[in-house]
């Protein structure tokens, strides 16, 4: 009977690790999905650990994003709120988005405002056609920029004058990271990189086990958009994000002159300083995104006094020094992230 009883045991044992085995080489390790496409006129990468690939449903995700927040739509949130469709329902995303930018406003002093959208359309970088730019029209439209000039008021966007507009673009790209990245983590994912034109939520591993390696590019002129493969610096991220902003993408000659698609909203102009790109690292993307702007409006010392006030950031500036060379300056706290 003993001897029964310990065949009997030999015989679980054995079927147990076998299964246990083939259920590993059947099944293995759970795959890293690579999703790749255009959203908001961009293009979008995103690479997580999960067993199926989730990319109708992360469009779908996207599509409902811009349907709030596109000014390029003309049936979005953002559109019927600058054409002052009284009828017009404010999303969770707007609110969000709305909320976060009138305080980093605050706390940049007025560097980032996307109240300044008329000011971006008269220099043509905006979602209206180029206008021919006058020093009396850039002072008409300065009346009309300031998130301290608009409010929500029980559900509605209240404006000190109806012909403000709102553009969210330097910080919606964020935003959609972020929001794209809690998608993920409520199906359970929770190794994951997002990125949206250039904009980059982290969390957990890459398939190496390593922190995600994500790029810093040099600041060459490129009208295109179409990225460079020469990097500045490569930076390690897990559970951070990270945004550039630049003025060696986007921009045009006129008269000889370089025209920069930051816009001052103080002065109403593009920005002329030395400052050609920089990188922002918060806990989320839309802070990140957001920052970077105020910084190229900033430029580089106004900057650097700001972010060393703000520990919730880390941040990498580029400036030109001439004769195609380059200058470099970094909060302390951004060497951590910077790989040999």
């Amino acid at each position: 009977m003993a001897n029964k009883r310990a065949w009997l045991a030999a015989i679980l044992f054995l079927v147990v690790f076998l299964g246990a085995y083939l259920s590993r080489r059947v099944v293995g390790p759970t795959p890293y999905q690579i999703d790749q496409g255009l959203v908001f006129g961009t293009t979008y990468k995103m690479v997580y650990q999960n067993k199926t690939d989730l990319q109708p449903e992360i469009e779908a995700e996207l599509k409902k994003f811009d349907a709030s927040l596109s000014p390029f739509n003309e049936q979005s949130v953002i559109a019927r709120v600058n054409r002052n469709d009284r009828a017009v329902e404010l999303d969770d995303w707007f609110v969000t988005v709305f909320n976060r930018s009138k305080e980093i406003f605050r706390l940049t002093e007025g560097a980032f405002d996307p109240t300044v959208s008329p000011l971006i359309n008269l220099w043509g970088f905006g979602f209206k056609k180029k206008d021919d730019v006058t020093p009396e029209k850039v002072d008409s439209l300065l009346p009309l920029v300031g998130m301290d000039k608009i409010e929500l008021r029980e559900g509605r966007v209240d404006k000190q004058d109806d012909r403000m507009t709102l553009d969210f673009s330097a910080i919606a790209k964020g935003f959609a990271c972020d929001v794209v990245g809690e998608f993920l983590k409520k199906r359970g994912v929770k190794n994951y990189m997002v990125e949206i034109g250039g904009e980059v939520v982290t969390a957990g591993v890459n398939a190496k086990g390593l922190a995600w390696r994500v790029a810093i590019s040099r600041p060459e002129e490129d009208t295109t958009d179409i990225r460079t493969l020469q990097y500045k610096e490569v930076i390690a991220l897990s559970g951070k994000a990270m945004a550039t902003s630049g003025n060696y993408r986007n921009f045009y000659y006129q008269d000889g002159k370089r025209i920069a698609h930051t816009i001052d909203p103080a002065s109403g102009y593009p920005i002329e300083h030395s400052l050609l790109s920089v990188t922002v690292i918060a806990d989320d993307c839309m802070t990140a995104d957001a920052y970077a702007t105020a910084f190229m409006v900033l430029g580089l010392e106004r900057s650097m006094q700001l972010a060393e006030k703000r520990p919730d950031i880390d941040v990498y500036f580029i400036c030109d020094a001439g004769n195609d060379l380059y200058e470099v300056a970094m909060t302390p706290g951004m060497r951590r992230y910077i790989q040999p």
